[in-house]
């Protein structure tokens, strides 16, 4: 903590000039358009001093899924700054869900998480399958990209339903601009680019706010993925590799009664 000589409970605050000054140097890094504002100003206030824990423990948690994220984003040649949105959708809680029904880090919804090959079954949710949750938001911001030509646009989309953007933009009088179309969204999605934007700022600038990771039990490096063909429990792993419980649940949230349903014809993988 010596960099900024903070005092361990010190809660930095700065004023707008500094933000937009730091706002402006990350989006000379992304095509997705980063600005400034009093909405993203309350979401950066939330993020550094109000949520501290919670913005400590995702520093954590950004060690064991960005690089997961980036490789997939890479692989689809899309921003990198997308990995910022599963903060938004879920904290980084792999087995998070909303009262909407929305689950896992990437928050989808039963019927869109079909679109994109996410099954769902009594014993498995490939929603909360970090890795093939992370394709599948991967595709449908692509596909809403090709659609709006804009991420803030996608990510608005991304959130509330393309229907929802289309009808924002006919009521600002057909431009594709997000902040002209900002007005007419629905409330929740206001905030959602906006705090977007906020947890890029806060992810990059945290020692700045006096924010340091809560280390992770493990790291992205540290985790391996095995082939499964035959119906196995976490508890048997468990027994034979003495990999304690709260590490495989963590680690494969998909499997929704603790135990894998595989078969020759049907195999899984397990992290």
């Amino acid at each position: 903590n010596q960099e900024y000589g903070f005092a361990p409970n010190d809660i930095p605050g700065y004023p707008d000039s500094i933000y937009e000054e730091r706002i402006k140097i990350l989006n000379l890094e992304t095509p997705i358009e980063l600005t400034y504002n009093k909405e993203v100003r309350s979401y950066i206030t939330l993020y550094a001093s109000k949520k501290r824990k919670l913005t400590a423990k995702m520093l954590g948690l950004a060690e064991i899924y960005f690089p997961m994220f980036e490789e997939a984003l890479d692989k689809y040649n899309m921003p990198l700054e997308i990995k910022y949105l599963a903060i938004v959708e879920s904290a980084l809680n792999p087995s998070a869900g909303s009262h909407k029904g929305a689950k896992g880090l990437w928050q989808f919804m039963y019927g869109t998480g079909k679109v994109y090959d996410l099954k769902v079954t009594s014993m498995v949710d490939d929603r909360y399958d970090p890795y093939k949750s992370t394709i599948a938001a991967c595709e449908h911001l692509q596909d809403l990209y090709d659609i709006y030509n804009d991420w803030s646009l996608a990510l608005a989309a991304y959130n509330s339903g393309a229907g929802n953007v289309n009808r924002a933009i006919r009521r600002a009088g057909g431009t594709k601009n997000y902040w002209a179309v900002w007005p007419f969204l629905p409330r929740e999605t206001r905030g959602y680019v906006p705090a977007f934007i906020a947890v890029n700022y806060v992810m990059n600038y945290a020692q700045e706010h006096n924010i340091y990771p809560m280390r992770p039990s493990m790291f992205y490096y540290d985790i391996d993925t095995i082939s499964v063909y035959d119906v196995l429990a976490f508890d048997q792993i468990n027994e034979m590799l003495g990999v304690p419980m709260d590490e495989i649940e963590f680690l494969n949230p998909q499997f929704k009664m603790n135990i894998i349903p595989a078969s020759i014809d049907n195999p899984y993988n397990i992290r």
